[in-house]
């Protein structure tokens, strides 16, 4: 790995976070400082935790930041699930696309997790 540029996971962390700003655009102006700004806080910081923990010095301050991507990644699947709730999204908007970064994420933890194991 270069940069975290070069990891699949932080590509679709970007993806992820340009499909969200697109659809809080169509959130009604009422959940500017609500839903919308929690939306897009939480989608930026998947994709920068990521970015960060590849800067830090050790694999395990890597794999920390990489959890806390995890942990953004619930936190929009959760507003998803709200905004849906009260209609302001479709239901099956994002599931996958949650679903398959969440794996890659696992997935790419337990690789980590193996190199720094030897």
């Amino acid at each position: 790995m270069k940069t975290h540029k070069d990891l699949d996971i932080w590509k679709l962390a970007i993806e992820l976070v340009v499909k969200i700003y697109r659809n809080t655009k169509n959130f009604p102006k009422e959940e500017m400082y609500g839903l919308t700004s929690q939306l897009r806080r939480a989608s930026v910081s998947v994709a920068s935790n990521i970015a960060e923990g590849a800067a830090r010095q050790s694999k395990e301050e890597f794999i920390r930041f990489v959890y806390y991507s995890l942990g953004s990644l619930s936190e929009i699947e959760t507003q998803l699930i709200i905004a849906n709730k009260i209609g302001y999204t479709k239901d099956e908007e994002y599931i996958n696309d949650i679903e398959v970064l969440r794996r890659k994420i696992l997935n790419f933890i337990k690789y980590l997790k193996s190199k720094s194991k030897k």
